[in-house]
């Protein structure tokens, strides 16, 4: 999260209210180098959660090295993900985490909105570029964009690291041989601020991002069987 302090303490609550009693979890909230109270908001409530961690970005690096840095000081094998600005409601974590559990096979379970709350204008341009995308990369996905997923760490950290990788992670996890679960998940409007994210800041960046994903795609090869040869 960037600049989402009011929204903290009634998404921590949502996610207790999901999560508790059913899996042994923690919080880790990426503060990426917000300018208001976020991380004195966050301080405080640490106070009363154990499970509660703060990373903070010096300054900000944007969505996918908050999701890589997040991903990187986990505890857990499942990494469940959700924006900081509301939008994401907790209550569909367990089906997502669920979803992952059910099958070795399943790298990564990703939400897809319904009944967006955005813009007509932020839905149209979603729309043409989750087309776009799948029609190049055939990730059978037709929302990246949802925050909400559940994936395991370690499929996580195979994958090549670039800014935008949080945009392409259903192409990338297929790349390593993983199956995607779908859930269909219910939007909602941010508790409360406005978005940090424009359109001509991500338009440019994502046609190279689609070219470079494509591109790794295509040069990936089957990892040859090993085994190890005793003397």
């Amino acid at each position: 999260m960037r600049n989402e302090a009011d929204n903290i303490a009634p998404l921590i609550a949502e996610i207790g209210a999901a999560l508790d009693g059913r899996w042994a979890y923690e919080i880790i909230y990426v503060n990426d180098g917000s300018t208001d109270a976020t991380g004195e908001r966050l301080a405080a409530i640490m106070k009363q959660r154990s499970n509660l961690r703060q990373l903070r970005h010096a300054r900000s690096g944007g969505q996918s090295a908050a999701v890589r840095s997040g991903v990187r000081a986990a505890r857990g094998q499942i990494v469940a993900t959700l924006d900081g600005d509301g939008q994401n409601n907790p209550v569909f974590l367990p089906d997502l985490i669920a979803a992952v559990e059910k099958s070795a096979r399943v790298g990564l379970a990703a939400g897809q909105r319904i009944g967006r709350k955005d813009t007509g204008f932020k839905k149209f341009q979603s729309r043409v570029a989750n087309g776009v995308r799948n029609a190049i990369l055939k990730d059978g996905t037709r929302d990246t964009g949802c925050g909400l997923k559940a994936f395991r760490r370690d499929v996580f950290l195979m994958m090549p690291y670039f800014d935008g990788l949080h945009r392409f992670l259903p192409a990338l996890v297929r790349r390593e041989g993983y199956d995607i679960a779908y859930v269909d998940v219910i939007d909602r409007p941010r508790h409360s601020g406005v978005s940090n994210y424009g359109f001509f800041d991500r338009l440019w960046i994502g046609i190279m991002d689609l070219a470079g994903v494509w591109w790794l795609i295509r040069r990936k090869k089957p990892t040859p069987e090993v085994t190890e040869v005793n003397a």
